[in-house]
């Protein structure tokens, strides 16, 4: 899940309403779940992101399905890492993927038993309602898409995606990312809603709420992170009207920091530690979000995802490992938010 630097859905300083609502949202859900341990989850999208491992590396925009050997490494050694720590990492793949020559580091790592989950075939924009708006490379190649709707060409997108992760693979995927992360979600699109429980997924981790950030390679200030942890209560899991479960990205994600921020890695790392941190006094849920083609290049050592497996593993039961499935399955009996 990469987008352009310009989308403020990840990083957009937005306050106001949604937030209030997203607070109430947590307290409501707090109140009503049985849940005693904070749920730590780490995911990451296998796609190839722009601006890594060079900044001018932007042809990644049309080939997101295209991974490179280094990507492909760490993925496979960020679950190996996380396996030994007693968890899952849940993976989504875009379905280019699948083109590849070998596709066997794929299928190890859903032999582990790490999840894998759709992303569309063509890291599409699922809230795009023109069809130059869908991604980069139809506005290149705008005859792949000719004659359909950008409804049609989604709903094809996430088809496609399961049918080769099966094909391919021998992958039933595990619930749907958005490419892209959205302030409020699939709020007030019952339409995409409804297209992906039709397409057979009971939830969605399509919401990132938009936070504060540093000006570019200037180190983040307290009131940066303050408000970067203020967000997590904002993305915390709901039930769409529809009955869809939502289950959000926290922030602040790799591409936030190391694209719109330019930050260092311990920066990066400063944000998890107290973000996380919130989560496990709270009881609550931490997503974290980010990319194998990312961090290979600001994180090689793996010292984020190490991290936040040290950071369970010293809670001393206050939290758990745990994929997306097992979110979704603890707020499952929560009541729909309108």
């Amino acid at each position: 899940m990469s987008v352009s630097t310009s989308d403020v859905g990840r990083r957009g300083f937005l306050m106001g309403s949604a937030a209030a609502a997203a607070s109430m949202l947590f307290a409501s859900a707090k109140a009503e779940s049985s849940q005693k341990t904070a749920q730590i989850a780490i995911t990451l999208d296998l796609e190839m992101s722009a601006n890594f491992p060079k900044w001018d590396d932007t042809h990644w925009n049309f080939e997101k399905g295209n991974l490179n050997d280094a990507t492909k490494a760490y993925a496979l050694e960020a679950g190996q890492r996380v396996r030994r720590a007693g968890g899952y990492i849940h993976y989504f793949c875009v379905g280019r993927v699948l083109e590849q020559p070998d596709v066997s580091w794929l299928t190890q790592l859903a032999v582990d038993g790490h999840p894998i989950g759709n992303h569309t075939y063509d890291h599409v924009n699922v809230l795009a309602t023109r069809l130059e708006d869908l991604q980069f490379r139809f506005q290149r190649s705008p005859w792949l898409v000719a004659g359909m709707s950008p409804e049609q060409v989604i709903r094809e997108n996430v088809r496609l995606t399961t049918m080769a992760l099966k094909q391919r693979a021998g992958v039933e995927n595990r619930g749907f990312r958005t490419p892209g992360g959205f302030s409020d979600g699939l709020t007030g699109r019952e339409d995409i809603q409804r297209l992906l429980m039709d397409a057979g997924f009971r939830w969605v981790s399509s919401k990132y709420p938009g936070h504060a950030n540093s000006d570019p390679m200037k180190e983040p200030t307290s009131e940066v992170y303050a408000d970067i942890v203020a967000k997590q209560q904002a993305a915390q899991p709901f039930i769409y009207p529809t009955g869809l479960i939502e289950i959000p990205m926290n922030p602040i994600s790799d591409i936030g920091a190391f694209r719109a921020g330019r930050w260092k890695l311990e920066w990066f790392l400063e944000s998890i530690r107290q973000s996380v941190t919130w989560a496990i006094e709270n009881n609550a849920v931490f997503d974290f979000l980010a990319h194998p083609s990312c961090l290979v290049t600001t994180d090689p050592e793996f010292r984020s995802i190490d991290l936040i497996c040290s950071m369970v593993k010293e809670s001393a039961g206050k939290a758990k490992l745990v994929t997306l499935d097992e979110i979704a399955d603890s707020v499952s009996a929560l009541p729909a938010v309108n």
